[in-house]
């Protein structure tokens, strides 16, 4: 799944491709990527409009429009297309099994870009304003913004009793992190998965508010190594494996202390790390 580094990369990439463009038209090819909305809502409020710029909020792609904004989440396995022209769209955009899938495209005044999802768990939404969207409104503090701080983070972690994983990954918290760099953040702070937040001492927290910035900032930086290819439909982020000191690792040596990492499920989701090393 996409998470903060991943989104970010995919905005700074798109926002000089798109950005001052107006919408000609939109295709909803698939309308359970507009749901619950409606196919045709989402196009007619989205059609003439110009795109002003592109941001990111948590692992929302947002792009401003004239009016309101359009949002784009990736779920577990969605991404972004582009094509030269309607022409380029239209020839190869789900005409068979080899050709590209897309759900929703975006025809504009020079290029299409395409929302794609094949499991169909990703979704497009319009909205007049950001605090109408209430993915958007739930959202905690975004873990790379300036609002981040230690004291900050350190007082929603003392407002909680949550075991420290399933913390990180709420994101009415903070929001970006996902189960990878949840892990990777907690093995850096070389804290327990499933210590309480309560009981973390201040410089605990401190640390761990450093694991998190850290471990984004080096993601990005990975991510935007070579920065995405949105032409290429079987492009993905590349590199990021050799990055990871925990997750997906269960049964290799910890880089730090050499014992083997472990794996845990934690609310359904697989928990990386060392028992060694982290408490």
């Amino acid at each position: 799944m996409p998470e903060l580094p991943e989104v970010e990369a995919v905005v700074r990439t798109l926002r000089p491709l798109v950005q001052g463009r107006r919408i000609r038209c939109v295709h909803v090819l698939h309308p359970i990527a507009a749901k619950p909305q409606a196919a045709a809502y989402l196009s007619r409020f989205a059609q003439g409009q110009r795109i002003r710029t592109v941001e990111r909020k948590g692992k929302y792609v947002l792009l401003l429009l004239d009016r309101g904004l359009l949002t784009m989440h990736f779920r577990l396995d969605g991404q972004l297309v582009w094509f030269s022209n309607a022409k380029e769209f239209l020839r190869c955009a789900n005409r068979t099994e080899s050709g590209v899938h897309v759900d929703v495209a975006l025809e504009l005044e020079k290029g299409v870009l395409g929302f794609a999802d094949r499991r169909h768990f990703g979704r497009v939404h319009a909205w007049d304003s950001a605090a109408k969207c209430p993915g958007l409104a739930e959202l905690g503090l975004d873990a790379l913004s300036p609002s981040f701080t230690p004291t900050r983070f350190g007082e929603l972690l003392y407002r909680s009793k949550r075991p420290l994983k399933d913390f990180l990954l709420d994101q009415s918290r903070v929001a970006g992190i996902g189960n990878i760099y949840s892990c990777e953040s907690l093995w850096r702070a070389r804290l327990h998965p499933r210590r309480r937040t309560h009981t973390l001492k201040p410089e605990e927290a401190r640390r761990l508010h450093k694991a998190i910035v850290s471990v984004l900032r080096r993601a990005l930086e990975c991510c935007l190594h070579q920065a995405p290819d949105f032409r290429n439909p079987q492009w993905w982020f590349q590199g990021l494996e050799t990055i990871l000191r925990a997750y997906g690792r269960e049964g290799k040596p910890c880089r730090r202390c050499g014992e083997p990492i472990r794996r845990i499920a934690q609310s359904g989701r697989s928990t990386y790390y060392c028992a060694h090393c982290q408490k």
